[in-house]
């Protein structure tokens, strides 16, 4: 009977490897790359926008694995304490670069707070705190997305077929 559903025994193999292999693409760990401030870049706002950055921030969800990409002329970005921030306090910063194409990626969960270096700039506006989520708040706001419940239903899927798979060949042997 099971050489009627599957075929010889001999093709079993090569199912459980294509479907297998077709089912784990769903398991892909994924990051993105954030630009801060859009296509305007890392600049000094306007004296009537300065809360843009943590506007922008607030409206986002950044994960562990995720970066920020700034891009900016002439400046600098640094990553300091919440202190520091709030003083715009360049002297001690945790992280500094002045490429002009700086790439941050988050290690961990909490608050990072990004501060320009040049003086002047960050009590003008430009600086912006960043919250990444812990896993556990990644999974609970994922849920409404749907790409949470997408990975769930896989994983059930994967262990379902393990089963299936594991039966039937259990049978054929």
């Amino acid at each position: 009977m099971g050489s009627l559903l599957l075929g010889s025994a001999k093709s079993i193999p090569i199912i459980l490897i294509f479907i297998l292999s077709s089912t784990l693409q769903n398991f892909t760990v994924s990051s993105f790359e954030f630009e801060v401030g859009g296509t305007k870049g890392w600049i000094v706002p306007s004296a009537n926008d300065t809360k843009i950055y943590n506007d922008w921030a607030s409206r986002n969800r950044f994960k562990i694995g995720d970066s920020v990409r700034f891009k900016y002329e002439k400046d600098s970005v640094m990553v300091v304490s919440g202190s520091e921030y709030n003083k715009c306090d360049s002297t001690h910063p945790l992280f500094f670069s002045n490429d002009g194409n700086t790439v941050y990626q988050f290690d961990r969960s909490g608050f990072f707070y990004f501060i320009s270096g040049v003086s002047g700039h960050c009590k003008r506006g430009q600086k912006v705190i960043i919250r990444v989520m812990a896993p556990e708040e990644d999974d609970e706001s994922s849920h409404s997305s749907g790409a949470h419940a997408i990975s769930t239903l896989g994983l059930s899927a994967l262990l379902l077929l393990q089963f299936v798979l594991s039966f039937i060949w259990f049978h054929l042997l």
